[in-house]
């Protein structure tokens, strides 16, 4: 996919953080976007920031889309083919966390990270696989370094991650065959809002969302001939513990 102008791409997740970064990235270089959140507000709101920044504003559309249901991935994918016309890349990227000893975490907790964090992966792909065979297009997954690493308070975390990288390595290896590229990125620390935490200058020193967009970009720049299964990303120099 080296040529990505007018290319098609949908993330999930796409109005704040890596998925926002990643979309201003794919808009930068010609794509046409799709970002999904599970607020319609939200999901509008960040298009139309992306349009300012990016001077796409016939190339960006925020759904309203929640990735704990294949019916409403499938309807964001629908939504992605009627209105561009096609479907190259797909973005899993959309997650949370919730963090706690066992004796802490709560059932509804534990649902709530593995039914978004990993099967959400599922339904995006699920959703997805039809239009991306048809354009051999490329799947990306956002995991972690905690799908390698475990620490405590992270059961629910750690078990979304492990699985999302494993799923995605798997499923690299269901679709190679019709010329459909499948990675999953594992990023460190990253300056994101996630699980409450305000990018600040004080993470500097931290991956920066717009690093991950390049990588998204280099990856689908990529010569067809060679495929990074799976990158694991880490900052340069963390602080001093």
């Amino acid at each position: 996919m080296r040529n990505l102008e007018g290319k098609v791409a949908l993330i999930t997740g796409g109005t704040k953080g890596i998925g926002y970064g990643v979309a201003q990235a794919l808009l930068n270089q010609g794509l046409k976007v799709i970002i999904t959140s599970r607020s319609k507000a939200a999901a509008n709101k960040a298009a139309s920031e992306l349009a300012a920044k990016t001077n796409t504003a016939n190339a960006i559309l925020g759904v309203e889309a929640d990735v704990r249901y294949l019916e409403s991935q499938q309807n964001a994918v629908k939504q992605a083919v009627e209105i561009f016309g096609s479907l190259d890349v797909v973005v899993a990227n959309a997650g949370l966390g919730h963090f706690g000893s066992i004796e802490e975490l709560t059932t509804q907790q534990w649902n709530d990270v593995i039914d978004t964090n990993l099967t959400g992966v599922f339904n995006s792909i699920k959703a997805s696989v039809d239009a991306l065979k048809k354009s051999k297009g490329y799947y990306i997954t956002i995991s972690s370094l905690a799908g390698t690493n475990f620490f405590a308070g992270g059961s629910a975390y750690n078990a979304s991650k492990f699985g999302v990288t494993g799923f995605t390595q798997a499923v690299m290896l269901d679709l190679r065959k019709y010329g459909v590229k499948v990675s999953t990125i594992m990023p460190g620390s990253v300056s994101t809002y996630f699980n409450g935490n305000e990018p600040s200058d004080k993470g500097a020193w931290k991956i920066q969302i717009e690093d991950i967009g390049e990588l998204v970009v280099d990856l689908l720049k990529m010569n067809p001939r060679t495929l990074p299964s799976k990158i694991e990303v880490r900052p340069t120099t963390p602080p001093s513990k």
